[in-house]
């Protein structure tokens, strides 16, 4: 957790990747209480990621957000219903390791809320098959190019592969 000195508010940091980061960064900026967000690489083998030259990282988002107006479950709840999680390296039309879904734990505490939050997916049923997401320490996340970064902002028609998915609204285990 890192504190703000100016507005002296904590942040908390989640690293999060589940396909083209376009859509991710457009669904999950107008999420309660997330302060900001920047796409990027993470996950990978390559220093300096870029777009042309990003090696076995996976397009992943930061999310800085508030903990008193969200929570690190609030986000992989919102995570889960907004890629498939049960595809290997896949969402949509993107395919290869690249279009991976990840989960980058900044903790301990990430990692356990991580692990509880699929298992709670695997629970429910309500997931077309296995979650096949990817649960790993943070590593190096190396930020995109400005041109990808706001880029469904800056162009309202262009690709996306992520949507709502109104039936994988997750329940705790054991309401399922």
């Amino acid at each position: 957790m890192t504190t703000n000195i100016e507005t002296a508010a904590a942040t908390e940091t989640a690293l999060l990747a589940g396909g083209c980061f376009w859509g991710m960064q457009e669904l999950i900026r107008m999420q309660p209480g997330v302060l900001s967000t920047r796409v990027g690489y993470s996950g990978g083998d390559v220093d300096n990621a870029t777009y042309r030259n990003h090696g076995t990282h996976a397009e992943a988002i930061e999310i800085v957000f508030d903990p008193a107006q969200t929570s690190f479950r609030k986000m992989l709840e919102f995570f889960f219903q907004i890629h498939d999680p049960t595809t290997i390296d896949r969402q949509g039309n993107d395919r290869g390791a690249s279009y991976r879904s990840a989960i980058f734990h900044a903790s301990d505490e990430q990692r356990r809320i991580a692990e509880d939050t699929i298992a709670d997916v695997e629970a429910s049923g309500l997931w077309p098959g296995k979650v096949v997401t990817e649960l790993a320490p943070a590593g190096p996340f190396w930020q995109a190019e400005p041109e990808h970064q706001d880029y469904l902002q800056n162009y309202p028609t262009g690709y996306t592969c992520h949507f709502l998915r109104p039936g994988w609204i997750l329940p705790l285990r054991g309401e399922a």
